[in-house]
């Protein structure tokens, strides 16, 4: 089952920059592209940043009871991984 979720920011540039992340089975796959951009930009080792929006994204999910924890988790290794960190506040450190 496929597990997708979508958001959008401006660059430094101020170029809108839309973001996909997908699960599908264990493996994440993230891609993304400018406004002006024709085709998608596949990420083999995502950007840091982008791996920390995709966990606030879930985080938020997981609160509304969308999405299991589990997803959550395999970001945040991912993050961790990278060398990487979020901020956790306070409702998130209680877990």
């Amino acid at each position: 089952m496929r597990n997708t979720h979508v958001w959008k920011h401006n660059t430094e540039d101020g170029e809108k920059r839309e973001v996909r992340a997908e699960k599908f089975g264990a493996k994440w796959r993230i891609q993304a592209k400018l406004k002006h951009d024709e085709r998608w930009t596949y990420y083999e080792e995502p950007e840091l940043s982008d791996l920390i929006e995709l966990r606030r994204v879930l985080w938020n999910k997981y609160q509304r009871k969308h999405l299991a924890y589990e997803d959550v988790a395999a970001v945040e290794k991912m993050i961790l991984d990278r060398g990487g960190s979020w901020e956790e506040t306070g409702n998130e450190a209680a877990i």
